[in-house]
C-alpha cells in the first residue's frame, strides 16, 4: 500500500541546528509512514548509514532516491531512470504521459510535479492542471508546492496523496507540519 503522505529529505533546507535523523524521527512520531532519502551529495557509506538508521524505525518505510540501497524498502527513481530488475519502486514524473509509462513498466507509485509553484525548486513549472493528477492506473503523489494549505486540494483533484519536501524540511516544527498534512490528506 502507498501512504497518503511521503516525505522527501533535503538536509540543506533544515533550520540551523536541526539534524535530519532527528527531524525524520519526530515526523515518524507524528504519524509519517514513508520517507524518500535523497541526500545525493553524501558518499556511499554515509548515505547507506543514514538509510539503515531510518529503516530501523518501526512503521517507517524508507525509499532510497536514485541509488539502490540494501537497507531501503524500495527505490524512487528519477524521471530518466530505467526500472530496476527487481524490488519495489516508484518514479518521479512531470507529465501524465510519463505516469502511464511508469505504470506500464511496473511502478508501484509515482510522484507527479509540479502541483503548484515550489520554493524548493523555483522556476520548475508551470503547475500542472488539477486534472493531470486523476485517473491513473498507479497511485500518484502530488509533489511541488504542496503544504498544509494545498494538500486537501491535491487529494480532491484525484491524487492518491502528496509528497512533500520543503514545507517540512524548512519548518520550525516539522512534526506539526506532518500532523497537519496527515489531517488534510484524510489520514
Amino acid at each position: 500500500m502507498v501512504p497518503r503522505l511521503v516525505l522527501l529529505t533535503d538536509r540543506s533546507q533544515l533550520r540551523l541546528g536541526r539534524g535530519l535523523v532527528r527531524t525524520v524521527l519526530e515526523c515518524a512520531d507524528a504519524g509519517l509512514e514513508a520517507v524518500v532519502v535523497r541526500e545525493h551529495d553524501l558518499d556511499a557509506s554515509r548515505r547507506h548509514a543514514l538509510v539503515a538508521r531510518l529503516a530501523a524505525v518501526d512503521g517507517l518505510t524508507v525509499l532510497s532516491s536514485r541509488l539502490p540501497d540494501p537497507a531501503a524498502h524500495g527505490l524512487h527513481l528519477a524521471a530518466h531512470q530505467r526500472p530496476p530488475g527487481e524490488g519495489r519502486w516508484g518514479r518521479s514524473c512531470h507529465a501524465p504521459g510519463e505516469v502511464a509509462v511508469a505504470a506500464a513498466e511496473g511502478a508501484a507509485w509515482v510522484t507527479l510535479s509540479p502541483y503548484a509553484a515550489s520554493a524548493s525548486k523555483p522556476g520548475h513549472g508551470p503547475a500542472l492542471p488539477p486534472a493531470a493528477f486523476a485517473g491513473h492506473p498507479v497511485p500518484v503523489l502530488a509533489l511541488g508546492g504542496v503544504d498544509v494549505t494545498t494538500a486537501a486540494a491535491a487529494r480532491g483533484a484525484g491524487a492518491h496523496g502528496v509528497a512533500v519536501m520543503g514545507a517540512v524540511m524548512r519548518a520550525a516544527d516539522p512534526a506539526r507540519v506532518v500532523a497537519g498534512l496527515l489531517r488534510e490528506t484524510g489520514c
